[in-house]
């Protein structure tokens, strides 16, 4: 009876050893499904496959081979592990400051919100798009500030549209076409108009 309770107690204390494990990111992720699968080496001799990884609703990831990952294997059993968080040591920005956050990709890209600096996006010489919408409003108190060689849009341009209801295209029609009285330059009173602008634009 003693022996039986020993043993007993002998796998409880193994499945409570066994119910937590770490490892590495040693495939590439399967991102197709509901759930993402990944295999992870956990020591020399054990490697898991098709691990699911859970995250939080409203954000998703594919970690690069060699992540760290942390997994809970339900009631012990080694057959039924969940990855419930990674880490990539090679591409994770250090030196935050208490409250901060960062949003980063392996390739160096990222969405800085600091403690009292502002947002910050780091595009890493990659385009910036914003896709599908249908209005875009920029609410600035002070200024906006667009340093770039070049701005290109490809639709009309309407400055103080709260009062102005015509666009800059409207305007430069209208001041390449328009004349200029000249006074007083025949017969003293008789007066003329000069010809439109020769730079038009």
């Amino acid at each position: 009876m003693l022996g039986s309770t020993q043993a007993t107690v002998d796998r409880l204390a193994r499945r409570v050893l066994l119910i937590a494990g770490r490892g590495r990111v040693s495939a590439p992720v399967n991102d197709e499904g509901g759930v993402q699968l990944l295999q992870a080496q956990i020591n020399g001799l054990e490697t898991i496959d098709n691990l699911k990884r859970v995250a939080e609703f409203g954000f998703t990831s594919v970690p690069p081979q060699g992540s760290d990952v942390a997994i809970v294997f339900v009631g012990g059993d080694r057959s039924s592990g969940l990855v419930i968080a990674t880490n990539h040591q090679g591409s994770r920005p250090t030196g935050l400051q208490p409250g901060e956050t960062t949003i980063f990709t392996a390739d160096g890209k990222q969405i800085y919100l600091t403690a009292g600096g502002g947002i910050k996006v780091l595009a890493n010489a990659q385009p910036v798009e914003v896709d599908n919408a249908t209005i875009v409003t920029i609410n600035a108190s002070a200024e906006m500030v667009m340093n770039t060689p070049l701005l290109k849009v490809s639709g009309d341009i309407i400055d103080n549209y709260e009062t102005n209801t015509d666009n800059m295209a409207g305007m430069r029609t209208k001041y390449n076409s328009h004349k200029h009285n000249v006074e007083n330059v025949q017969g003293g009173e008789s007066t003329i108009e000069s010809d439109i602008p020769t730079v038009t634009e």
